[in-house]
């Protein structure tokens, strides 16, 4: 198809596409190398696209005192971009869109501290070449996305897991009737607006999965022996010699939770100040501290370990401590780096972080905390916080997207050989009813006996559901905000919230037996 542009508009091809690469080296920590690495990717275009960007953009004035000035010029010229193309070639706004995209995965790939500044920026550049829409030379403007087949009893679960007693619910499904896509509830207390579909929430311990995903990957290049000690690795620690690897990402080393633990004789072992029992109001008060892998394992293995390793199973945050010092130790780069690397950046995972401080992206629904103070009960935005005294185990930031893409690629096989796929899906008994643990995720049986994958997550007034069948082929996404307090008052709701989902998606809406049904 013949195609004429003039020279402004192969102007504002140039700006939008290498203004794209600037925005995110102005956000990296190593803005020359991550510019020549994006820019690289741009000019491997091809068709129209790569003729228009391989050619000089030495004249492109790209100016703006501030990142945000910056923006505001090259966002437009996105999507200006976009709907240029798009009214005359559409194929070649495909190309367009997939070649900035290309180049600044390039980019957040070789930047040196991969953060929550890069994904936001990554989110608003996808947003502004998604706003142009999928217009044509004939086809009129845009229709409006869908959000999937009508699914009544969808929105009608979701709503009554609001009123269970919680501030916002945001759902993905995906299964043999398409997506469906939707939300209920508010994003804010006091507000009118629903939490965004699509918005960043603290995802608590799904990044569990991420974490053992990113061990396995290790596993197949040969860096780490999935039966191997892990004090061959990390010596410095004094471990037993019998906790291997495997023990770690199936909670079977029997080391003692930093985040403390209770008993079978209902006492409690406290080790850091974590948001629930008498402790609450002392982690309200310092929720903004940074913790270190290392101090957390340190506190861990300073106190007497819960049972021989590999005789029993026990939910630990230090084994997924350990395993993001175990990563760090055999590749020689940081935790964010090597995910990106490995994880993220192949599967496109833009609206996914590992944070290095209290900040959330935008959109993102509110989290809460409510306490006690002088007999009056308060209630404050915790949203702000800082995660890493879950390091690797509950610290990652996502959105429902990126969780479904994630789990639907890993069971799919894309991330894993075959085999070590199979081991982590191997179920180890827990002594929950049926509820078994594999390497980084729990092999669930439902109502029905169907078997499901699953991790999920609670982060302090953020919360964060991940289902899938074992092929892959059908997900279920979800990203809750809430209340919390240090008597965990929201427990029972979000237990029985996972319920519904998981009764209403993978049973067919039938009702758990274990649960009321009126």
């Amino acid at each position: 198809m013949s195609i004429a542009l003039s020279d402004q508009d192969k102007n504002t091809l140039r700006t939008a596409a290498y203004g794209a690469v600037s925005l995110m080296a102005a956000t990296t920590g190593s803005p020359q190398k991550v510019a020549t690495n994006a820019a690289i990717a741009l000019t491997s275009a091809t068709g129209l696209v790569g003729h228009v960007l391989a050619a000089s953009a030495k004249d492109i004035e790209l100016k703006g005192r501030t990142v945000a000035e910056f923006a505001d010029r090259v966002l437009p010229a996105l999507t200006a971009a976009m709907k240029l193309l798009g009214k005359q070639a559409p194929e070649e706004a495909d190309n367009f869109r997939g070649t900035v995209l290309l180049a600044i995965e390039a980019a957040q790939a070789h930047a040196d501290m991969p953060s929550t500044i890069t994904a936001e920026m990554t989110r608003k550049i996808t947003a502004a070449l998604d706003a142009a829409g999928p217009a044509t030379a004939d086809s009129g403007p845009a229709p409006t996305a869908a959000v999937g087949p009508d699914r009544p009893e969808l929105q009608k679960t979701i709503e009554e897991i609001v009123d269970s007693g919680f501030v916002g619910v945001s759902l993905r499904v995906h299964d043999e009737r398409g997506e469906w896509v939707g939300s209920a509830g508010l994003a804010e207390l006091g507000g009118s607006a629903k939490p965004p579909t699509n918005g960043y929430v603290r995802i608590g311990s799904n990044a569990k999965t991420f974490t053992a995903t990113l061990v396995l990957r290790l596993v197949a290049e040969g860096r780490i022996g999935l039966d191997t000690p892990v004090a061959d690795y990390l010596p410095e620690f004094g471990l037993d010699e019998r906790i291997t690897v495997r023990m770690l990402l199936q909670h079977t080393s029997g080391l003692f939770n930093h985040t403390g633990e209770l008993y079978d004789d209902g006492t409690v072992a406290f080790g850091i100040p974590i948001p629930y029992s008498t402790i609450g109001r002392e982690w309200l008060d310092n929720r903004f501290k940074a913790y270190r892998p290392r101090e957390l394992v340190e506190l861990a293995v300073s106190r007497p370990a819960r049972f021989e390793p590999g005789t029993a199973w026990s939910y630990s945050n230090t084994n997924y401590a350990l395993a993001r010092l175990l990563i760090e130790k055999v590749s020689g780069r940081s935790f964010a780096q090597e995910m990106q690397r490995l994880i993220l950046g192949p599967l496109g995972l833009s609206g996914t972080v590992v944070p290095d401080g209290a900040e959330i992206p935008e959109p993102h629904a509110h989290a809460y905390y409510r306490y006690e103070d002088a007999g009056e009960q308060k209630t404050i935005d915790i949203t702000r916080q800082d995660p890493s005294w879950t390091s690797s185990g509950g610290d990652m930031i996502s959105t429902t997207q990126d969780l479904h893409t994630f789990i639907s690629a890993l069971l799919g096989g894309k991330i894993l050989p075959a085999e070590l796929l199979t081991e982590m899906c191997t179920p180890h008994p827990t002594g929950i009813p049926n509820m078994d643990y594999g390497l980084g995720v729990f092999v669930l049986t439902t109502d029905a006996g169907d078997t499901v994958i699953s991790h999920n997550g609670a982060s302090v007034g953020h919360a964060a559901l991940m289902y899938s069948t074992p092929d892959g082929s059908k997900t279920v996404t979800a990203a809750l905000n809430c209340v919390d307090d240090a008597d965990l008052s929201i427990g029972a709701a979000f237990q029985n919230a996972q319920q519904r989902l998981l009764n209403e998606v993978f049973c067919g809406g039938q009702p758990d037996p274990a649960q009321p049904t009126d």
